[in-house]
């Protein structure tokens, strides 16, 4: 039986590093669900689907079947047969994505397809509402989080050791911009699963949250 780990929470909590590595420790799949979005963008770019009309949109994810592959330890992500890996970080996907996503058709068709995929292989997949939404039967649900101080303090030493200006206030008030917006829209908001385990990450640094979620998956399957 294929184990589902879900790992949700707010914007700089650094899910998506925490994920990676935990998939590449526990050699499970990581499901970078931002990808598959952006798979799908690449299809409604190829087919010409006008991103502003919802009708073409609707009839044309009924067209598209995306999977995530390993080769060599690398995520390759595969859009009809095709791997499209290289198309997805262009502007022009971006763009795509950005204007695309927020439809609720899109969204369902790849919430079916992340779930087809944790069906059949052990998976851990992070977002802002795998647990409640997307995988509410996974084995283990994760809350990760951290302060909004030292969110920003990570995002700021991010942009600064790649040479960018920035403000650790702006960084600060984007971050709680960002919280509300997760948590007050209308489709899947950010919230804590019930059964989910809060791991605040404040005072950790990466070694030591992959080795708490680490021993909370392996509690969980000695249990």
């Amino acid at each position: 039986m294929a184990v589902s780990i879900a790992i949700d929470g707010p914007a700089g909590a650094g899910k998506s590093t925490i994920a990676k590595l935990l998939a590449a420790k526990m050699n499970y799949i990581y499901v970078d669900t931002g990808a598959m979005y952006r798979a799908m963008a690449v299809y409604f770019t190829q087919n010409h689907v006008n991103p502003d009309d919802e009708r073409e949109i609707n009839a044309a994810v009924s067209n598209v079947d995306i999977t995530i592959e390993y080769m060599d330890g690398v995520q390759q992500v595969i859009l009809n047969g095709d791997n499209v890996t290289g198309l997805l970080r262009t502007e022009e996907t971006g763009k795509m994505a950005s204007k695309t996503s927020k439809y609720a058709a899109v969204r369902s068709k790849l919430v079916d397809l992340q779930r087809k995929l944790a069906k059949t292989t052990d998976v851990i997949m992070d977002g802002r509402d795998i647990g409640t939404t997307v995988l509410p039967d996974a084995f283990v649900k994760i809350y990760l989080t951290a302060s909004t101080q030292a969110r920003a303090k990570r995002r700021f030493d991010e942009l600064t050791q790649k040479g960018e200006q920035c403000n650790l206030e702006e960084i600060a008030a984007d971050i709680e911009s960002r919280d509300y917006a997760d948590m007050h829209r209308e489709i899947s908001p950010l919230k804590q699963a019930e059964d989910a385990i809060l791991v605040d990450t404040s005072d950790m640094n990466i070694e030591e949250v992959v080795a708490k979620l680490t021993q909370i998956i392996e509690e969980k399957k000695a249990s």
